[in-house]
């Protein structure tokens, strides 16, 4: 870095002394662009659910979604990421529900499609967790999660959700090779222009409770995930994952949680030059949302934390604070 002038003749604080020149030398901005709004799914009609843990947050029988993705669609947010609330009955040791044709997502998709068009993106999660008794984004045999076998299961899934009118596919699940196998399927059945969003780099993160709540899986888990989401303590290990799905085909990446890996974020930037996407996870809102509620913090902190992400090098960043906060950025 190289340095010049000194002090009397450089003094920095020239250029903050007013708002139109904080503007001008701004390095970084945050707008409704670069927003991703995750919504959750019920079954039923004329349904609207709180959901524990997750103040203000709430899923949404499909025939209710108009009242969340219109807001969205006027907010000019880009994207909606959807995540399903799938009822016990309907779960099983495969998460077959998954493969399902009539399930919430696929129901969901349908109908934002048929209303709004191409006015906004839709994104869908790959991965088995919201639709397996036991919890897991896998297959489950004696312990154990059986890698390859979960893949031709997301193979189907994918495909499917391509068919129903997904914009970007979003495997989160962690399995070795599943991007080129999505990839190598997709384009075989002529879905070449449907995007991959791979969850290249999801950490076994304790921040993400709240979510588990959300689609009904937390309290089905039987033991931890750590065999396949990635060890917090890593950082190394997250510039192999990337590279591997891009090879394999991914469009963009995504690194899971948010605040506590900006690092990461600014690590697969400038190694790779890709889209990165951020996701800050379900107790990153709780927090910041409960310390706003009781005075801890300024409400001003969800931009500050956001603006951090795009200053890492983030492109977008999926967050339950979209809808609140578009009209802040406008």
């Amino acid at each position: 870095m190289i340095i010049t002038g000194k002090y009397p003749n450089l003094r920095l604080r020239r250029n903050r002394n007013s708002d139109w020149s904080r503007r001008l030398v701004r390095e970084n901005t945050l707008s409704v662009n670069d927003l991703i709004l995750p919504i959750f799914l019920v079954d039923g009609k004329n349904k609207k659910q709180s959901i524990k843990a997750m103040p203000d947050i709430y899923r949404y029988s499909v025939n209710r979604l108009s009242e969340i993705v219109d807001k969205a669609v006027f907010n000019k947010i880009p994207m909606v990421a959807l995540f399903p609330y799938t009822a016990k009955n309907l779960k099983n040791d495969s998460g077959s529900e998954s493969l399902n044709e009539d399930n919430l997502v696929c129901k969901a998709i349908q109908f934002i499609k048929k209303k709004y068009k191409n006015s906004i993106g839709i994104m869908c999660d790959v991965a088995l967790d919201p639709y397996t008794s036991h919890g897991h984004d896998g297959l489950l045999n004696k312990g154990k999660i059986l890698n390859d076998e979960t893949v031709k299961i997301l193979i189907k899934q994918s495909l499917l959700q391509a068919q129903m009118g997904c914009d970007v596919i979003s495997p989160s699940d962690m399995m070795d090779g599943r991007i080129g196998e999505i990839r190598k399927n997709l384009d075989k059945n002529n879905f070449k222009d449907v995007q991959i969003l791979s969850y290249a780099v999801k950490y076994a993160s304790s921040f993400y409770g709240p979510f588990r709540n959300a689609v009904g899986s937390k309290s089905l888990l039987k033991g931890d995930k750590k065999t396949y989401q990635m060890d917090y303590s890593n950082n190394l290990e997250a510039i192999r994952e990337v590279a591997l799905d891009i090879k394999e085909g991914a469009d963009m990446v995504m690194v899971k949680p948010g605040m506590p890996y900006l690092d990461i974020v600014r690590t697969i930037k400038e190694n790779f030059k890709i889209p990165v996407l951020a996701y800050q996870v379900s107790g990153e809102y709780s927090l910041i949302y409960n310390g706003i509620k009781k005075g801890i913090i300024d409400k001003n902190s969800i931009i500050e934390v956001l603006t951090g992400f795009k200053r890492a090098g983030a492109n977008a960043v999926v967050t339950y604070f979209a809808n609140k906060i578009a009209k802040d950025l406008k």
